[in-house]
């Protein structure tokens, strides 16, 4: 396995990705303070609607790009690799466009009947014009990292997000700051030209890749059969999974409601815990995120070429790297929770619901090291199929739990889900590498499973 590789682009991604996850999180605290608490719960039941078409717009393409073209260089078959991302592109393009289709000619009942409320119908619309944008930029951005090229994807993304706020503050200056239904558009509409303008720079950045290391296309193996493969399979189990996790967001503002919360209330103390307290807990997440991402194609290669010890020191060497960083982040959170909702938010509110979620943060981000490595190794539709009983799980405690007990109810079933689905994440792992056993057999037995 290339370390040296490996390492390099770990440390430009983590690095990259803190400074993002920083300036984002500069900007959550001024947009919370600019549309409020009831503002960003009202953005984030639209978030949750537009997640799930984009997941029907991405459709598995990102992953099976990625094992695609690092199955084409692991077998030394790189003159492969222009014609299976003329494939992929034209995946992620036909399914953003009926993605794009679906949301814009349903935004009206979505918001009405889906998600109760009227005024999200506006931003529904505004976000159906970017899922084109969503589905190839996550073709081309699987590209890279299979590549080892991380850092033109990231120079990409950074400019997207510098331009998106810039974007979004000019829209929200021209909306009434106590209109929350124009504000939600608004900021809608600032990432959807950020979306855009991200789309164009990747595209740009993949054609002077693809001429400068890989020259022309070239027929491939069976390339459209082993992408639809791996895409769809992958692409189902995604749609059951965020289809469940939307219904479960818009079941809470509903469940709050149930228990006595007024509207804006149920809209509040639902933004306060997904909008403020969930991104404070997984600010630091970026490095295992990174890490998470780049060891895909790391051991798809080391299994094509059936390095099975390498793939079991690899992955236990990750888990603990991930249970320590992780340990030591959660640990902080808990001790300076109130500081912490003071200094970000100017609140009250957020120190203690920081503090109580503080102890699922080691469960929370070894679990995405465990899920990377799982796709790596060809495991991807059994980590979606845990990730949709975890899914099923939440729905159908938030629909039992949450009106009795509110807000409580809504921590405890966090806890529940996220250490079920890391359980039977890990003890697939298990399964399939023997990490945490001294293993006789031949080097190759990985690779054979």
């Amino acid at each position: 396995m290339r370390r040296s590789r490996l390492i390099y682009n770990t440390a430009l991604l983590t690095g990259s990705s803190l400074l993002m996850s920083c300036i984002g999180m500069a900007f959550q605290v001024w947009l919370v303070g600019r549309i409020g608490s009831a503002g960003i719960g009202l953005y984030q039941l639209v978030l949750s609607v537009t997640n799930l078409l984009a997941t029907f717009a991405i459709s598995g393409i990102r992953f099976a790009t990625t094992r695609l073209v690092a199955e084409e260089i692991g077998g030394d078959e790189a003159s492969g690799i222009g014609s299976a991302m003329r494939r992929c592109l034209a995946y992620g393009a036909f399914f953003g466009l009926a993605a794009g289709a679906i949301l814009w000619f349903l935004a009206e009942p979505i918001g009405f009947l889906w998600i109760g409320d009227a005024r999200t119908v506006l931003s529904l619309r505004i976000s159906a014009l970017g899922m084109p944008c969503v589905s190839l930029c996550a073709s081309v951005s699987g590209y890279f990292t299979a590549c080892g090229r991380v850092w033109k994807p990231t120079l990409v993304h950074l400019a997207e997000q510098l331009s998106g706020i810039a974007l979004v503050a000019a829209a929200l200056g021209l909306a009434p700051a106590a209109d929350i239904e124009k504000s939600c558009a608004a900021v809608t509409l600032g990432r959807l030209a950020a979306d855009w303008i991200s789309l164009l720079l990747m595209l740009l950045a993949y054609h002077l890749d693809r001429r400068r290391h890989y020259g022309e296309r070239t027929p491939g193996t069976r390339l459209t059969a082993r992408m639809l493969k791996i895409a769809l399979p992958l692409a189902v189990s995604a749609y059951a999974r965020s289809a469940l996790t939307t219904f479960q967001h818009l079941l809470v503002p509903r469940g709050l409601k149930s228990a006595g919360y007024s509207a804006d209330g149920a809209l509040s103390g639902y933004g306060t815990i997904q909008g403020m307290v969930l991104p404070i807990l997984l600010f630091p997440s970026c490095v295992l995120s990174a890490v998470a991402e780049l060891i895909v194609p790391e051991l798809t290669e080391a299994q094509v070429r059936r390095e099975g010890g390498a793939i079991r020191r690899t992955s236990l060497g990750l888990i603990r790297l991930s249970a320590v960083f992780s340990g030591a982040v959660g640990l902080f959170m808990f001790l300076f929770a109130d500081i912490l909702g003071q200094a970000v938010y100017h609140s009250a509110e957020a120190g203690p619901y920081i503090r109580i979620l503080a102890p699922l943060v080691p469960v929370m981000y070894t679990d995405m090291t465990v899920d990377g490595c799982l796709k790596g190794l060809g495991q991807q539709v059994w980590s979606m199929g845990i990730n949709i009983l975890d899914a099923l799980l939440g729905l159908l405690l938030i629909w039992q739990l949450l009106p009795r007990y509110a807000l409580t109810a809504y921590i405890g079933i966090l806890y529940a889900t996220e250490l079920f689905n890391f359980a039977l994440s890990l003890g697939r792992l298990q399964k399939i590498t023997g990490f945490f056993t001294v293993r006789r057999s031949s080097p190759k037995t990985v690779a054979r499973r």
